[in-house]
């Protein structure tokens, strides 16, 4: 069936191994720089915790310091240890509770970014694949599914996001409105403060991100050169945005990699020419044909 083989034609472990790298190298960089306001929030009193749905259904209760600080070298240890091929499900999965718990915390005074949703789901999908190597070139199901979940994840984010311009703002109010004039003098660039004049072209601006945001499922359809250049487009969407207001959503759009073939970055090792040498002199020779 068409359906099963979009979530399931194969692709090679190899390319979990990438995306392992990936999410586990910038976790550290996350908790420790992008949402350390959970160290913040556990310094605050307890009745300004406002949990969110997910906080609320899971009963997790106010943060204190003591345990912020041991659910940070919890979950940091445990990635350390999935990033290094030793039990890539049960440490991935404390890592990806222990993240879980981190960010929902973070997210529940009074300010929600939807940049951590790929990266959320990416921490979960990566350990059910099990063993992976950079260098393990076999094609799997089990891959499959971990990807294509990472990319429904990144391509849901955009979508939500255009959904929610909509439902909120109104259509054809929110890109006809100043939201990005609004923003730009908020915390516009030097570069962008100088668009504040040109109120046309942020509109045109606003209806462009609208309509590029409501598009972007084609990212799980398209194949080749063609879904290179949609990845390239809004890896350029993204640094466009970070120059002219200093928003970079970075846990988001680092999970473009997953559109990618990454298992081709092995080829590229330095040393793997010679290591694929050593590897076919090391076969034994096959026996001829009718012997």
């Amino acid at each position: 069936m068409i359906w099963n083989r979009w979530w399931f034609g194969p692709v090679p472990r190899a390319r979990v191994a990438w995306l392992r790298i990936l999410a586990y190298a910038f976790l550290p960089f996350d908790m420790l720089l992008l949402t350390q306001s959970t160290l913040a929030h556990a310094r605050l009193p307890a009745d300004l915790y406002q949990p969110v749905r997910l906080a609320r259904w899971l009963h997790l209760p106010a943060p204190t310091l003591g345990a912020m600080y041991t659910l940070l070298a919890v979950t940091l240890v445990a990635a350390l240890i999935a990033a290094l091929g030793r039990l890539p499900r049960t440490a991935g999965f404390v890592a990806a509770g222990g993240y879980l718990w981190w960010v929902t915390i973070s997210m529940s005074y009074g300010k929600v970014d939807h940049d951590h949703f790929a990266l959320v789901v990416a921490l979960f999908v990566l350990p059910t694949v099990g063993h992976a190597r950079i260098t393990d070139r076999i094609a799997c199901e089990a891959t499959a599914w971990a990807v294509r979940c990472v990319q429904v994840g990144v391509v849901a984010a955009y979508f939500l996001s255009a959904w929610a311009k909509v439902r909120i703002g109104g259509f054809p109010a929110w890109p006809n409105g100043a939201t990005l004039q609004w923003a730009l003098s908020r915390r516009g660039t030097p570069l962008g403060r100088t668009l504040i004049e040109y109120p046309w072209l942020l509109k045109i601006s606003q209806w462009f991100t609208l309509f590029a945001e409501a598009t972007s499922p084609a990212l799980l359809f398209l194949r080749g050169r063609a879904l290179y250049a949609l990845v390239l487009f809004f890896v350029g969407f993204h640094v466009v945005t970070y120059a002219l207001m200093s928003i970079h959503f970075l846990p988001h759009a680092i999970w473009l990699a997953a559109f990618l073939p990454l298992e081709r970055l092995t080829d590229r090792l330095p040393g793997r020419d010679r290591d694929e040498r050593e590897e076919t002199e090391a076969q034994p020779l096959s026996p001829a044909p009718g012997r």
